[in-house]
């Protein structure tokens, strides 16, 4: 396939055949590698091909194949005429990431900054909170959570609601909601377009940590980049972080499932890869899905909101802390995979689309009207998990990005090795260890999990994040180490 370098981080699919786009992908000249040798460019220049497509078919640096549409993948759809995709977001929807601040600074005799604002702790205190969220949170595969007593009256408002059903019932503050992404909640739902069978995987699922690369860590920030925004966002060197990783469980996978089965039997449209089937946006089945999607997408911030609660009360109790001392409180929680209808300025003129962003984020510039009032004078919260033996970042979105890529970003490392090869790589055993040589403390659900989510099965994200800095994309603001990890 064809693939021109048109920058040092911008590189090009020539339209061609029966593309309507061109591809973009984001990447340099070490990370082009990883994607020649998948089929993540074919799927990308794929989706170029679909009805309604404008701008450009774009791949972000963390890319690689999906069902369908490539993970990493972002393509805008007109309303008029433009289809919607299950496989253009996929089986977990809103899969997504929040980033916890805390009153706690990670104090040794190496790193002791001798700030008084902050409750120091130590290694000992870092192992017990690891262990503490590892218990109070269940995870993994089939995992559930008995003690909310949930009745399907009591699901069909957190799927109209979002995270505001949450907070009404006890699992958090307003301000978190301000903090979260459409505020926790996409009002274009429609309970009725989910099925039942969806709803019965999805009620003994709420405040549950998916299996996979899922995950719980506690963190510290390592380093800051901009001492100003990390000073509106109220984040210091050495103070420690918690960052919740999970989607819509079993729900939102259901709810691809029936969509996808009833997409394929009724669309008319023809697509190459039948994992990448589609419907007219407009047409009721088409609008049937946005609005089961939406109502997966609302289970899952009300999944993060309550495992947030889960977590805060299992720190409090566990060492007596008061809620002040600990002082939790949500820097911002954003979601993967979706896809949204927004307003974009394309070509100088206000067009109305609907943004697929599958393993990809939403990375709006400052002063935008949908940012928290908190963070609109520096730009939406961008949180970027790498591995769990690594790094992650969090960023700023930037006008560029609303200009090149509908405000879009990448949302982690990428996967390089396939979860079947990883684990051929290496035992769960010899990944403890590395862990443990990196004074990591794991905790994990299925031991197999380690191998899969092992740090050489993905990118390095400093590179990744380098190249959506460079390109403009993104602004740095922190780099956050793992200190402790939860898998399911």
């Amino acid at each position: 396939m064809e693939l021109m370098k048109i920058t040092d981080n911008i590189w090009e699919i020539p339209r061609q055949g029966d593309m309507l786009v061109s591809g973009r992908v984001y990447s340099n000249d070490r990370l082009i590698n990883f994607t020649r040798n998948d089929r993540s460019l074919q799927q990308v220049k794929n989706v170029a091909e679909l009805p309604g497509i404008i701008g450009h078919s774009f791949a972000m640096p963390d890319v690689h194949a999906g069902y369908g549409f490539p993970i990493g993948g972002v393509a805008a759809m007109n309303l008029d005429g433009g289809v919607i995709s299950p496989g253009g977001v996929g089986y977990d929807i809103n899969c997504g990431v929040r980033l916890i601040k805390t009153n706690l600074s990670y104090q040794t005799g190496n790193n002791n900054t001798g700030n008084t604002n902050l409750i120091p702790i130590d290694n000992a205190v870092l192992k017990t909170i690891t262990k503490l969220l590892s218990n109070a949170i269940p995870a993994g595969v089939g995992s559930s959570t008995s003690q909310l007593g949930l009745t399907y009256s009591d699901l069909a408002n957190i799927l109209q609601k979002g995270a505001e059903w949450a907070v009404e019932n006890g699992h958090g503050k307003h301000q978190d909601l301000d903090h979260t992404e459409e505020n926790g909640n996409i009002t274009e739902c429609d309970p009725s377009s989910v099925s039942y069978k969806a709803k019965q995987r999805g009620i003994k699922q709420v405040g549950t940590l998916g299996s996979g690369n899922h995950f719980i860590e506690v963190g510290l920030v390592k380093h800051i980049f901009d001492t100003a925004a990390a000073q509106v966002i109220g984040l210091e060197k050495n103070q420690i972080t918690i960052m919740i990783h999970s989607g819509s469980r079993g729900l939102g996978h259901q709810v691809c499932d029936d969509y996808l089965k009833k997409i394929k039997q009724h669309s008319p449209l023809k697509v190459k890869d039948p994992q990448l089937v589609s419907i007219p946006i407009q047409s009721h089945l088409g609008q049937d899905y946005f609005g089961a999607m939406n109502c997966a997408a609302n289970f899952a911030w009300v999944n993060r909101q309550v495992m947030m609660s889960f977590a805060e009360e299992a720190i409090i109790k566990g060492f007596g802390w008061s809620r002040a001392d600990l002082g939790f409180s949500l820097v911002y929680d954003l979601c993967h995979n979706i896809a949204k209808f927004e307003s974009h300025n394309y070509q100088g003129k206000q067009v109305n689309v609907c943004v697929h962003r599958k393993g990809a984020t939403r990375a709006f510039a400052p002063h935008h009207p949908q940012i928290s009032k908190d963070y609109r004078g520096i730009g939406q919260p961008v949180i970027i998990p790498g591995d769990m033996g690594r790094y992650s970042f969090l960023c700023l979105g930037t006008k560029r990005a609303m200009s090149e890529t509908f405000g879009s970003s990448c949302h982690g490392a990428g996967r390089i090795l396939s979860r079947k090869k990883a684990v051929k790589t290496r035992s769960s055993q010899q990944v403890m260890q590395d862990m443990k040589r990196k004074n990591i403390y794991v905790y994990a659900a299925a031991k197999s999990t380690l191998s899969e989510e092992m740090s050489e099965a993905y990118k390095d994200v400093i590179d990744v994040v380098d190249v959506m800095d460079e390109a403009g994309l993104l602004k740095k603001v922190v780099m956050l180490k793992p200190l402790g990890v939860v898998k399911g």
